[in-house]
C-alpha cells in the first residue's frame, strides 16, 4: 500500500514536459575523447526552421551535420521542444563557432552537472560569495535568526559550528534541557533552544507529550531553520536527487529555535510566548512559517508580537499560508511585517519515460530507488486506466499502466500502490510525485505524445529511468497554485503579500527518524527532505533579511522590507511577467506575487526606501476604526496612551492598493501620499507609470531631486476610475522611480479592487 506521508510532503510543482532524444552514454564518451568535443545546450528559433523540414529533430540533425569538423558528425544528445526550443549536442570549439553562424541559432552554453548544489535556491537568487549581498554581509555572519516552529534536530550537519567564533556577547538566550535534549547539543551555530507548551498543557489537562523538549519530531522546524541559515553540508541529497552541497540563504548566521508547535497541537499562547522570548533574547530576525486564520490583528499573536519586534528593530518574516488560490485567503496580512508567497525555481525532479519508438518524455517523480524499468508492456484502456481497482491492475502481471486523468490523482496513487503492476504513468496536471512504486506524472503536452503512441502501436512498451535532476526549466519563477492570495482580510488597506520567494520542491535538512519515502512496504529515512509550501518560502525571505541586517545594521525594519520589495524581480527567466499557476498561468497579479520575486543583490543598494515608525501604524489603525483598547492590545500601550489625534489610512508603504468596490462610478478617485528616503548616492529621479486597466494613475511631482543621503522627499498618487473594476485583481500596474544615471530603479506595484 502506498505510504501517506505528512501533508507537508505533498509537494506542488509545475509540470514542464520535455521531448528528449537519447544517445548511448558510451558513444558520447567515445566522441569526447575522439575529437575533443564537449556538450553544449543550444537554443534555436524554431520559427526559423525551413519549410523543407517537417520535424525539428530532422532540422537539428541536418544543422549539426553541416558544421562537422571531422569525419564523424557531432552527436545529438537531446532534442527539446516543450521546455524550450533547441537541443544539446557534443561539439568541438570549431563546430560551435560554425553553429553560431547557422540560421535560427539563438544562443549556446556549456552543459554542467546538475548536482553541484542541493539547497540550490541560493544560485537561483544569484547569491555569490565574491560579490553582491553575500560578500557585503559576510554570509550573514553573527546575525541571529529566531525560528518559531516545531523544534530542531540539533545533530543535523546543517547546524555544525566548525569555524564559528564565540557566541555574540549581546545574546541573552539559553539552551533549555529537556527530553532527549541536553545542554551540550547547543553550540556556536545553534546558540539557543527553548520550548513553550504551557498553553497546550493548559488546554489539555493530563496530556502526555511525545517529546517534551525542543527536539523536532515533525521535521518542519529543522527544514525551515536550515533553509534560512543552515551551514555548508557536502554530499547532501534526497536519495540521489539534487546531490551536492547544501547551504542556507545566510549560512554564517546564528540560529535560535523556539518550539511552539507540537504534534499534539498548537496554541496562540505558546506562539506568543516564543516570540516574546525571542525578542527579549536579542534575535535580529524572526522567521515564522505559520499563521492564524480568521483572527483580527488585535487577537493575532503573530501580529501582536511582531509589532513589538518592529519597535525593537527586529525584522519579522512570515508565510501567507497554503490551500490557495482563493482571493482574500492569506493569513499574516500584517502591515508591520513581511508576508511571503511561494514560487517555483528552475529545477525539476524527474523521471524520463522512453517509449518503444525511441521518443522520450520527462515527468515528475521522487521515487527513491535508482532503478530502470526496461521494455515493459505499456497498458492503456478505458477500464484498466481508470486505476480505481487494485485487483484489475494486478492482472497486468508487471506491466506499466497508464492512468488517465480522473480528477483524483491521490486516490489513483493509493490504488496502484496496493496492486502488483510494474509501474505507473499518471496523466495529470497536478504535481504529486511521491510514490511507493515506480511512478511518474506527466503533463498535458507529454500526454498527447504518449497517447498517440499507445493508440497507434499494437504492442506498446516503455522504459523509465528515475533520479533525474533537471535545471533551467522555464518559466521560473511561477506563483504556485497553493500559495494564498490577498488582499488581507485582517487589514485590506495594505497590499499583501509583499514578496515572492522560492517555496516549491525545496531541499533542506530533516529528522532522520521520520520516514521520508517508501519502496513497497519498506519505509525509508533521510537527513534531507524535499518539500513544498509557503513555509519554505518564508525562511528564504528571512535569510535575505538576515543578510541585509548584516550589511546594513543601521537600517530600520521598514527600510529592509522596502529594499526587498522595491528591487524585486517582476519578470521570469523568459523575460516575461511572472505567471500564476493558480490562475491558468496568466500573468500574476500583485495579490498573488506582491512586489515580485525577491532579488537579494538588488536589495543591497535600493537607492530609495519607504520608512515608517510605530506611530504611523497606530495612525493607520485609528483610521480603520479600531478602538483604543484594540490598538492598545497590539501596541502594548495603556488605552488612554493611544494617540489617535492624527488618524491616517495612508501608510508610507512600498506598494499601493486602491479599493473602490463593484459599484465604483466613473470619476471616483483615491489619493495616496508617499515619502521616499535616499539611502543611495544623490541624484535626480523621474517617475514612470505602468498603467492599470480601468483607471488613470497620475503622479505629482514627476521628478525628485535628492541632494544628500537620508534626505526625504514626498509625492502624491491619484487613481481615478475610467471603467468598471473587475474586483479580481486583474486591474494592476506599477509606479517606478528611476535615477538619471540608470543605477537605481525603485518599483512599487499598485492594484485596484
Amino acid at each position: 500500500m502506498a505510504l501517506t506521508i505528512h501533508a507537508l510532503l505533498l509537494g506542488t510543482c509545475l509540470v514542464f514536459s520535455i521531448l528528449l532524444l537519447s544517445v548511448a552514454a558510451a558513444a558520447a564518451v567515445a566522441a569526447v575523447s575522439a575529437v575533443g568535443r564537449s556538450t553544449y545546450i543550444v537554443h534555436m528559433d524554431k520559427s526559423a526552421m525551413p519549410a523543407t523540414f517537417s520535424d525539428h529533430r530532422e532540422w537539428y540533425s541536418v544543422t549539426l551535420a553541416s558544421v562537422k569538423a571531422s569525419a564523424d558528425a557531432p552527436s545529438l544528445v537531446y532534442a527539446y521542444d516543450d521546455a524550450f526550443h533547441g537541443f544539446s549536442a557534443l561539439l568541438s570549439e570549431d563546430e560551435l563557432r560554425s553553429l553560431r553562424r547557422s540560421p535560427g541559432f539563438v544562443s549556446a552554453y556549456a552543459d554542467r552537472q546538475a548536482t553541484l548544489d542541493t539547497t540550490y535556491t541560493y544560485r537561483f537568487l544569484s547569491l555569490d560569495p565574491s560579490s553582491g549581498l553575500w560578500s557585503a554581509s559576510k554570509l550573514g555572519e553573527d546575525v541571529i535568526v529566531g525560528m518559531i516552529d516545531t523544534g530542531i534536530w540539533p545533530e543535523s550537519r546543517s547546524f555544525n559550528d566548525a569555524g564559528y567564533s564565540e557566541v555574540p556577547k549581546r545574546w541573552k538566550g539559553k539552551c533549555e534541557p529537556g527530553q532527549a535534549f541536553n545542554l551540550s547539543l547547543c553550540n556556536r551555530k545553534l546558540i539557543g533552544a527553548q520550548f513553550f507548551n504551557k498553553g497546550l498543557v493548559a488546554a489539555n489537562p493530563g496530556i502526555v507529550l511525545s517529546m517534551n523538549s525542543t527536539r523536532d519530531t515533525d521535521g518542519h522546524g529543522t527544514h525551515t531553520s536550515s533553509t534560512a541559515a543552515g551551514n555548508f553540508v557536502p554530499d547532501a541529497s534526497f536519495y540521489g536527487y539534487a546531490r551536492g552541497i547544501a547551504r542556507g540563504i545566510a549560512p554564517r548566521a546564528r540560529v535560535a529555535m523556539y518550539k511552539t508547535n507540537w504534534d499534539e497541537g498548537r496554541y496562540a499562547s505558546d506562539v506568543l510566548a516564543g516570540m516574546d522570548r525571542a525578542i527579549a533574547d536579542g534575535v535580529d530576525v524572526i522567521s515564522i512559517s505559520m499563521g492564524f486564520d480568521g483572527v483580527p490583528l488585535y487577537e493575532d499573536p503573530v501580529a501582536i508580537a511582531s509589532f513589538a519586534a518592529m519597535e525593537r528593530g527586529v525584522f519579522v518574516s512570515s508565510s501567507v499560508g497554503n490551500y490557495g488560490p482563493k482571493l482574500t485567503s492569506l493569513h499574516n496580512g500584517i502591515p508591520w511585517q513581511l508576508t511571503v508567497a511561494a514560487g517555483t525555481v528552475d529545477r525539476q525532479f524527474s523521471a524520463v519515460v522512453t517509449l518503444g519508438n525511441g521518443r522520450t518524455l520527462t515527468g515528475l517523480s521522487l521515487y527513491p530507488e535508482n532503478a530502470w524499468i526496461q521494455n515493459r508492456s505499456l497498458v492503456y484502456n478505458r477500464t484498466i486506466s481508470a486505476c480505481n481497482s487494485a485487483a484489475d491492475l494486478s492482472a497486468l502481471d508487471g506491466a506499466v499502466v497508464v492512468c488517465h486523468d480522473t480528477g483524483s490523482l491521490f486516490d489513483q496513487v493509493e490504488v496502484v500502490g496496493q496492486s502488483t503492476v510494474g509501474g505507473a504513468i499518471f496523466l495529470s496536471n497536478e504535481s504529486y510525485f511521491r510514490f511507493s512504486f515506480p511512478g511518474v506524472v506527466i503533463g498535458p503536452k507529454a500526454t498527447v505524445k504518449l497517447l498517440k503512441y499507445v493508440r497507434t502501436v499494437s504492442h506498446p512498451t516503455a522504459s523509465v529511468q528515475f533520479k533525474q535532476t533537471v535545471l533551467g526549466t522555464k518559466p521560473a519563477p511561477v506563483v504556485t497554485g497553493y500559495s494564498l492570495r490577498g488582499p488581507s482580510a485582517s487589514f485590506p488597506g495594505v497590499l499583501k503579500p509583499d514578496i515572492l520567494a522560492p517555496g516549491d520542491s525545496i531541499l533542506a535538512s530533516w529528522i532522520p527518524t521520520l520516514p521520508t519515502s517508501v519502496i513497497g512496504n519498506t519505509l525509508l529515512a533521510s537527513e534531507f527532505m524535499v518539500i513544498s509550501g509557503t513555509s519554505m518560502a518564508c525562511p528564504h525571505a528571512s535569510g535575505v533579511a538576515v543578510l541585509l541586517k548584516a550589511a546594513h545594521p543601521e537600517w530600520s525594519v521598514a527600510a529592509v522590507r522596502s529594499a526587498m520589495m522595491t528591487t524585486a524581480a517582476f519578470v521570469d527567466n523568459m523575460g516575461q511577467s511572472i505567471r500564476d499557476a493558480g490562475n491558468g498561468y496568466a500573468f500574476a497579479s500583485p495579490l498573488a506575487v506582491g512586489a515580485g520575486h525577491v532579488n537579494p543583490n538588488g536589495a543591497l543598494n535600493p537607492g530609495l526606501v519607504y520608512e515608517a515608525v510605530p506611530q504611523d501604524y497606530v495612525n493607520m489603525l485609528c483610521s480603520a476604526n479600531y478602538t483604543r483598547a484594540q490598538i492598545a492590545a497590539i501596541a502594548r500601550l495603556p488605552p488612554l496612551a493611544v494617540d489617535c489625534s492624527k488618524p491616517s489610512a495612508d501608510l508610507n508603504y512600498p506598494s499601493f492598493i486602491a479599493i473602490f468596490g463593484p459599484k465604483a462610478t466613473r470619476g471616483a478617485a483615491q489619493q495616496f501620499s508617499r515619502t521616499l528616503t535616499n539611502v543611495g548616492t544623490p541624484g535626480n529621479y523621474s517617475v514612470a507609470v505602468a498603467p492599470a486597466k480601468g483607471v488613470n494613475i497620475a503622479v505629482w511631482p514627476q521628478t525628485l531631486e535628492f541632494r544628500e543621503t537620508l534626505q526625504q522627499l514626498s509625492y502624491k498618487v491619484t487613481v481615478t476610475v475610467k471603467s468598471p473594476i473587475s474586483g479580481t485583481g486583474e486591474n494592476y500596474g506599477a509606479i517606478i522611480w528611476f535615477d538619471t544615471s540608470g543605477k537605481y530603479t525603485v518599483r512599487s506595484p499598485i492594484v485596484v479592487l
